[in-house]
């Protein structure tokens, strides 16, 4: 037999239900499962259930021999399947749809544009409380009697079994590491000692408290005379009943005020025996009531700032485009107040009772702009990213679903909440990579997806950025999009002035200070005596890249991976961060047995050490992946900052995006080579947006601020743009590149990525690949290519280009991928082959 257990009850599978003759016996749905398949799936439903169908609900499926999964309806009809046999339908889980028929729609698009199932779509989509799936759990017979001898692994897991009376098999599994542990349990399961049961559990459980109130047969001020009459000899009642009667107001004429228990019986100070006994006496009654899990904001409302007549202007002009054209770019410098002018379109829309998705590329970024948004919204702002505990996104979603929320922050997920009424989608700092979903599938791009979503209901979308993607540029200046500059700083604040330092020569003159040129530290000092904050950006995390041999070279490498170990100081291990794995510390080089195991290089740790050999007195933090995992972490961190409880703030590109700080007088760049010499055809216009980006947190309120990059090749053109902050110099460098070697914005990519645990496997299947997509494709097919880092996770890699022009059919070319891909995988020869299809990398 098969438990569900939804919200509390048990629902049985069991039953029958018995129909009038000239009822159809029998309906049928198509589902889409939370799994990589191909195709949706139909399963029939009657009687009762059949009634309560609707597209967008959840309901309890069988699928394979023994499994059950949650599915979402995408289709209601009469058409029995002819492939396979029908199977019913368990539960229905919804009274109401928790995806809307156009969230199916969008996730359908998703599917299709970037190469991958509907399942996975699903799978990315819905909150992890939102999807069930059973799970094998074995169970004690309180009847069996021993009739045989048991062995010692059998009598150990009967035995454990017994104590709990259920255990899942996962849960046997990590206490007893054994391969042929189901056989012991099967063998259990012969001699009738335990039984097996597929059971399907809620993970979110909505939240509940009690509250207290008048009993509702006590309606009137004389009754409640002769109550407290009554209570004369029971002192401890009367006074809790006072008590409740003054703090709630009931009987007073005005609004009554719900208290709970807990309130009751902390704040107020009363007897839990007298309340129990009120209670029995029908004269208090106790009710539950659903609480948000959600933390409650402490936010001193303010109404949206005053305008510049540049802010007014760009305004203007995006109202403007919005009447011609559905996607807009707000080019504006850093600390330019497009943040304000986001605020005054979210009260346009809402006015017009509206929802807005905006969009933000790191968790990070999220505290700052919610305190903004919420001083001028209030409780009509949501915030959802993964960093909530489970039950929080599905509160939030179901608060989404319900219009509850009318602006919704978030990072690249939030595109999947159910919207009903979309009127605006703002993409703030566009041109992030992070809106881009690596792994696992759908490996979408959340700014291009949130345009065809804003499609589909008919709303705008406003993206902006001091540093736009050339692509979004590109289509800007071309007419697709709207295009709207905003040059000056709020209040015309100067830009930062830049330097930048040649950390090449200072080393010839031996003047490098560990890894700090002579001017960094100079005008460090000078702002830390003028009580101003600094900013140190360092693209790499941990305490050093590896650690090195320094008689033989050897270099710790990970055991998955073909990447060098990364030194973490706080940790004293090495660290691999492609896989997760990480070891102790070697001080014996394995190859010469040497004992001259040193550091290279420096990540944000070590700068962070050594800030404070060079200024002790100062307050130094870091922000960085390591720092801030939780989800206080990064908050509390921003926030010392803002407050100048910090003086130092080393970080890596978290600092980089959209950070809004009124003190900070020094930038400081300590690295900038690594950026510019990364092997990727959009290294330089990275490395002109985090610099610019990181340079942009300088001076923002009072002096202007200045910025330090440091540049073993201080002529380098990207570093002259940023100088200059000339991003239309560097616009056109980069665009005439692209058109010569066929990148975007005129061509689109798909790469193809082949792993496999047998590079000789790998590099087979990826060159049968390449061939046949060359057949079809011809020169637009690069590789198949060894990446630079060839293994990871014990899978070799190789990957297979495709540079597509953009006026070609993308649908026809991807039609025509997947069957050349469908072709290499069947193979006998390459069996565990993975090939992964990525549109639009990044």
């Amino acid at each position: 037999m098969i438990f569900l257990i939804t919200k509390g009850c048990q629902i049985f599978t069991n039953f029958a239900i018995h129909l009038p003759e000239f009822m159809p016996t029998s309906i049928y749905l198509d589902v889409i499962l939370p799994l990589a398949l191909p195709q949706t799936y139909t399963y029939s439903a009657s009687g009762e259930l059949a009634g309560k169908l609707q597209v967008g609900i959840r309901v309890i499926v069988p699928f394979g021999a023994r499994k059950f999964y949650s599915a979402i309806i995408c289709k209601i009809h009469h058409q029995s399947p002819t492939a396979y046999a029908v199977k019913e339908i368990v539960a229905v889980l919804d009274e109401k749809p928790v995806v809307g028929e156009l969230q199916l729609r969008f996730w359908q698009w998703i599917a299709s544009y970037y190469m991958c199932t509907i399942g996975e779509v699903m799978k990315a989509a819905i909150p992890s409380g939102l999807k069930l799936e059973s799970e094998t759990k074995v169970f004690f017979n309180p009847a069996y009697i021993q009739v045989e001898e048991l062995n010692e692994w059998e009598e150990q897991i009967l035995n454990i079994v017994h104590d709990k009376q259920s255990l899942a098999v996962r849960e046997i599994a990590a206490l007893y590491r054994r391969k042929d542990l189901m056989r012991v349990v099967q063998s259990l399961v012969d001699k009738e000692a335990l039984w097996v049961e597929e059971v399907v559990e809620a993970r979110y459980k909505p939240k509940y408290e009690y509250y207290i109130q008048i009993h509702p047969s006590v309606d009137s001020e004389s009754q409640m005379k002769l109550i407290f009459d009554s209570l004369g000899r029971a002192p401890k009642q009367l006074s809790l009943l006072m008590s409740y009667i003054s703090h709630s107001g009931c009987f007073s004429g005005g609004t009554i005020r719900e208290i709970g228990r807990k309130e009751l019986l902390d704040t107020i100070g009363a007897s839990a025996d007298a309340l129990n006994s009120l209670l029995k006496k029908n004269i208090l009654s106790i009710y539950t009531k659903e609480i948000s899990r959600l933390p409650k904001d402490d936010i001193s409302f303010r109404a949206a700032t005053t305008f510049t007549p540049h802010q007014e202007n760009a305004m203007q002009a995006i109202t403007d485009h919005f009447l011609q054209k559905d996607i807009v770019l707000l080019h504006g410098v850093t600390s330019s107040g497009k943040t304000e002018v986001y605020i005054r379109l979210i009260e346009e829309q809402l006015a017009q009772g509206k929802q807005v998705l905006y969009l933000l590329p790191e968790i990070a970024l999220t505290t700052q702009i919610t305190d903004r948004l919420k001083a001028v919204f209030k409780d009509r702002v949501g915030v959802y990213h993964s960093r909530f505990p489970d039950s929080e996104r599905v509160e939030i979603w179901n608060r989404v679903l319900n219009f509850e929320y009318d602006v919704i922050l978030g990072v690249r997920s939030s595109i999947f909440l159910p919207f009903s009424n979309l009127g605006l989608v703002i993409v703030d700092e566009e041109h992030e990579n992070t809106f881009k979903q690596f792994d696992p599938a759908p490996r979408y791009h959340a700014r291009d997806a949130a345009m065809v979503l804003a499609s589909m209901y008919g709303a705008k979308v406003l993206l902006g950025s001091a540093t736009p993607s050339l692509e979004s540029y590109h289509h800007a200046k071309t007419g697709k999009y709207g295009l709207v500059e905003l040059n000056q700083r709020y209040a015309d604040m100067s830009m930062p002035s830049i330097e930048i330092v040649d950390t090449s020569w200072a080393r010839k003159q031996k003047t490098m200070q560990s890894h700090f040129h002579p001017t960094l530290l100079a005008l460090m000092n000078e702002t830390l005596q003028s009580n101003k904050q600094i900013i140190l950006f360092q693209n790499r995390r941990g305490f050093a890249p590896y650690l090195q041999c320094r008689l033989c070279e050897y270099v710790p490498h990970c055991k998955n991976c073909d990447v060098s170990l990364t030194y973490h100081k706080h940790s004293d291990r090495l660290v691999c961060h492609y896989c997760g794995y990480s070891s102790e510390v070697i001080h014996q080089c394995p190859e010469c047995k040497g004992m001259e195991m040193v550091t290279v290089g420096f990540g944000t740790e070590k700068i962070e050490d050594e800030m404070q050999l060079f200024f002790p007195e100062a307050r130094i933090a870091r922000l960085d992946l390591d720092s801030s995992r939780s989800r206080s972490g990064f908050e509390r961190i921003i926030h010392r900052f803002a407050q100048q409880d910090i003086d130092i703030l080393v970080g890596t590109q978290m600092i980089t995006k959209g950070l809004d700080f009124d003190h900070v007088g020094l930038v400081g760049v300590l690295n900038a080579d690594n950026m510019l010499n990364f092997p990727d055809f959009r290294a330089f216009e990275r490395s002109f947006q985090l610099m610019t980006q990181v340079s942009g947190r300088a001076g923002r309120k009072g002096e202007q601020g200045k910025v330090i990059i440091q540049s073993s090749n201080p002529r380098h053109p990207v570093l002259g743009f940023i100088v200059r902050n000339d991003y239309t110099g560097m616009y056109a460098s980069q665009l005439e590149e692209r058109l010569a070697y066929k990148y975007p914005p005129f061509y689109r990519l798909i790469k193809l990525t082949l792993k496999h645990r047998n590079k000789d496997t790998v590099h087979t299947a990826a060159h049968t690949l390449g061939s046949l997509l060359s057949t079809t494709f011809g020169s637009r097919v690069l590789g198949p290519e060894i990446p630079l880092i060839s293994r990871i996770q014990n899978n070799y890699i190789e990957n297979v280009l495709l540079k597509i022009e953009r006026k070609a059919s993308m649908q026809q070319a991807k039609q025509l991928i997947s069957e050349a891909i469908d072709r290499v995988r069947p193979n006998p020869d390459y069996k565990g082959l993975s090939v992964v299809s990525d549109v639009d990398p990044v």
